[in-house]
């Protein structure tokens, strides 16, 4: 049987450099940058009674005239098997109703009712206004280059 001790300390070697790759220190401040984000997005929404998820579905159909699944899928984070669930929780509390598209009938939209539409109007500028006192303290120069480079990590780590 070959001796492969040799082998075993040529991948803890690796394992140990792997361990210092300055890309890391990125990915390591990208997730405790959205960790942050989302532990102070989550103390502003829970004021209104709402989860996260819920709070991302009505701030995307906010100002617009219903979506369809699809649409809202594209435009949150929150995946389609998730998605149902969410609008259907947002049904039960009166702040969406699902309706069908008068273009083709195997299509439902899913659009805020009066009385969401009313919630999106009071919370969501409040909610921006917290986040935007919080970020105030970058210059635009930064909010900008912040912006330009996470888009390009994202198209790196997209294809």
């Amino acid at each position: 049987m070959p001796d492969n001790s040799v082998e075993k300390s040529l991948k803890m070697e690796r394992s140990k450099q792997s361990a210092r790759e300055p890309a890391l220190a990125v990915i390591r401040e990208i997730v405790r940058a959205y960790q942050a984000f989302g532990d102070f997005s989550m103390r502003d929404i829970k004021r209104f009674g709402l989860t996260g998820p819920e709070f991302d579905v009505l701030a995307t159909l906010g100002n617009k005239p219903g979506m369809t699944f699809k649409e809202i899928g594209e435009n949150t984070l929150i995946t389609k098997t998730t998605l149902t669930g969410v609008v259907d929780r947002l049904e039960h509390k009166g702040l969406v109703e699902r309706r069908g598209c008068p273009e083709d009938r195997r299509c439902i939209r899913a659009v805020l009712t009066e009385k969401g539409d009313r919630l999106f109007r009071d919370v969501f500028p409040d909610h921006v206004d917290r986040l935007k006192e919080r970020l105030d303290s970058l210059g635009a120069d930064e909010r900008e280059q912040i912006v330009r480079t996470l888009g390009k990590v994202r198209q790196l780590l997209a294809d």
